[in-house]
C-alpha cells in the first residue's frame, strides 16, 4: 500500500483499505463500492484552489505539457494516485463554462444566474474522457491489455478511442471489448466504438444485463473494468467541478443539476466537494440536484418511496437489493429517450447517496417529453447537447415551479455529451411526422418546398417573390 494512496470501503460498518494495485471493483469483505482515498497531510496540496498555475494551459510534447493541458490533470494535486511519468491524457478536459444569458430567461432564471457546463466538446464527445484518463492511468500502471465496459454508448465511445492510443508500459497495444445491449443503443455512439476498433458484443438484453455479465466476465477473462464501479473513473471526472469552479473564479454555485444514470459524476461530484471541503479550499457545499428520466428511476423511487439515505455509510444493500429485484418480477426495464441515463440498476447507488447527505441534495424525475424540450432549448440558444443534458435543464425548470430553485440562485447544469451523440432523438424531435413528442414546444421542423424561386421566395417571407428591397 502506497503512503498516500489507497482504496477504502465506503460502508462505515467495514471501512476496509487495499492497496491500488489490487484489482477490485467492490469491496471483498461486504461487497460494497471502493472509493480512492488519500492520506491528504502526505500529498503536495495547493494553498487555495486560485493558485493552481494559470501556464498549465499550453500544449506540448513533453509529458508535463500535455498533463498540463489537460483538464483532469491540471488538477493532478487533487488526485495524486499515480507519478506525472504514468499519466495518459488525449486532450481531454478543456470544456468551458458557458454562462446563459440568453437561455436564462425562457426557463424562469434570471440573466447571470444560469450556467451550462457543456462536457460535449471532449475528444470523444462526453464527459466519459475525463475519468477514462484516469482509468486509464491506473490500467497501465498495472499492466493490464483488455480493458472493458458495459455501455449505453458514451462509455463505448470512450474507452475504444483511449485503447486505440493507449499502450501498456511494456509498449504492447491495449484492446478495448464492449459489451452493449441489443435492444437500443445510439447510432453515433456505437459507430466510434467500432470505427476506433473495439471488440463489440451485443448482448441480447439491456445495460443492466450487459453490466452484470460483463462484472461477471472481467476476472474470468482478464478484463480491467472501466466502467464507473472503478473507483479511478470517478477520480477523473471530479475534475468536472473543479473546472466548474474555476469558471465561477473560484466561487461555489449554489446549485448542481445533473442527469442521473449510472450515478457516476453524481457520484464523483459529491466526492469532489467533499475533499475539498476537508482540505480548507472552499467554505461551503453547493446544493445537488440528480434528475432521473420517469422511465429509469430508480433513484428516485429508493429516495422518496423508500426513504433510502446514506446514513454516513449505513447503507442498506438489502433494501436496495430487494427493490430492484421486485423491478425485475414486475418485468420493468429502463425506457427513455435520454439513451445515456436509461439504466435501472444504477452501480453507483451508494456513493450517490453519500453525495446527496453531504450536499443537501434532492431528486426529481422528468418525462421525456421534457427532456426533448429541455434539450431543444439548449440548442436554440446555440450549445446543444445529448437527450441526457436535456434532462438536467427539464429537472431546472421543475425545481424553479417547485420554488425548491430561485430565479436568482445561481446554477449549473452539466450538459453531458455533444448534440450529435443522438442524431436521431433531434430529428424525430423537430419532424413533423416522426416526433416522439408530439407536443414540442420548440420544435423546428424542416419546411418542404418546390424547386420554384418564387415559392422559396414566398416561404422566407418575401410575399409574391419580388425584391424586398
Amino acid at each position: 500500500m502506497t503512503e498516500h494512496a489507497y482504496q477504502q470501503c465506503v460502508a462505515a460498518s467495514c471501512s476496509a483499505r487495499y492497496g491500488l494495485s489490487d484489482v477490485l471493483f467492490a469491496c471483498p469483505r461486504c461487497g460494497e463500492l471502493l472509493d480512492v482515498a488519500y492520506n491528504w497531510s502526505a500529498c503536495h496540496i495547493p494553498k487555495s484552489l486560485s493558485s493552481f498555475p494559470a501556464c498549465r494551459s499550453t500544449p506540448g510534447r513533453t509529458i508535463q505539457s500535455r498533463a498540463d493541458y489537460s483538464g483532469v490533470w491540471r488538477f493532478r494535486e487533487l488526485l495524486p494516485f499515480a507519478p506525472l511519468e504514468d499519466l495518459v491524457t488525449l486532450g481531454e478536459g478543456r470544456t468551458l463554462l458557458q454562462q446563459a444569458d440568453d437561455l436564462a430567461p425562457h426557463i424562469g432564471m434570471k440573466p447571470g444566474a444560469l450556467f451550462l457546463q457543456y462536457e460535449g466538446f471532449n475528444p470523444s464527445g462526453s464527459f466519459k474522457d475525463n475519468g477514462m484518463a484516469a482509468a486509464f492511468t491506473m490500467a497501465r500502471r498495472l499492466g493490464k491489455r483488455r480493458v472493458a465496459c458495459a455501455s449505453t454508448g458514451n462509455t463505448s465511445a470512450s474507452l475504444a478511442m483511449f485503447a486505440a492510443q493507449t499502450s501498456t508500459i511494456a509498449g504492447e497495444p491495449m484492446q478495448a471489448i464492449v459489451f452493449i445491449g441489443a435492444d437500443k443503443i445510439a447510432l453515433g455512439k456505437l459507430a466510434q466504438a467500432l470505427d476506433y476498433g473495439a471488440k463489440t458484443v451485443r448482448i441480447a438484453g439491456d445495460f443492466d444485463a450487459c453490466m452484470r455479465l460483463i462484472r461477471e466476465s472481467a476476472f474470468r477473462c482478464d478484463l480491467y473494468l472501466m466502467n464507473s464501479v472503478n473507483p479511478f473513473r470517478l477520480e477523473g471526472q471530479k475534475t468536472i467541478m473543479y473546472r466548474v469552479l474555476e469558471g465561477l473564479d473560484w466561487n461555489v454555485p449554489d446549485w448542481i443539476v445533473v442527469p442521473g444514470g449510472n450515478l457516476g459524476n453524481t457520484s464523483a461530484f459529491g466526492k469532489a466537494f467533499i475533499e475539498l471541503r476537508q482540505l480548507g479550499l472552499i467554505d461551503r457545499l453547493p446544493r445537488l440536484a440528480v434528475v432521473n428520466a420517469e422511465g429509469a428511476n430508480t433513484l428516485y423511487e429508493l429516495y422518496h418511496e423508500q426513504g433510502l439515505r446514506f446514513q454516513q455509510g449505513r447503507i442498506d444493500r438489502k433494501g436496495i437489493d430487494a427493490h430492484c429485484a421486485r423491478r425485475d418480477a414486475e418485468g420493468r426495464r429502463a425506457r427513455t429517450v435520454a439513451s445515456a441515463i436509461e439504466i435501472g440498476r444504477p452501480v453507483n447507488l451508494s456513493k450517490a447517496l453519500r453525495s446527496l447527505e453531504a450536499m443537501d441534495g434532492v431528486v426529481r424525475q422528468v418525462s421525456d417529453d421534457a427532456i426533448l424540450d429541455g434539450k431543444a432549448l439548449v440548442g436554440r440558444y446555440g450549445f446543444g447537447c445529448e437527450p441526457a443534458g436535456g434532462a438536467a435543464v427539464a429537472g431546472l425548470r421543475l425545481l424553479l415551479s417547485e420554488r425548491m430553485i430561485a430565479p436568482s440562485d445561481r446554477v449549473v447544469c452539466i450538459l453531458t455529451g455533444h448534440a450529435l451523440k443522438d442524431s436521431g432523438a433531434t430529428i424525430s424531435y423537430h419532424s413533423d411526422s416522426s416526433s416522439r413528442s408530439p407536443g414540442g414546444r420548440y420544435r423546428n421542423a424542416p419546411i418542404d418546398v418546390p424547386a420554384d424561386p418564387a415559392a422559396i421566395a414566398a416561404v422566407l417571407g418575401f410575399g409574391d417573390g419580388g425584391s424586398s428591397e
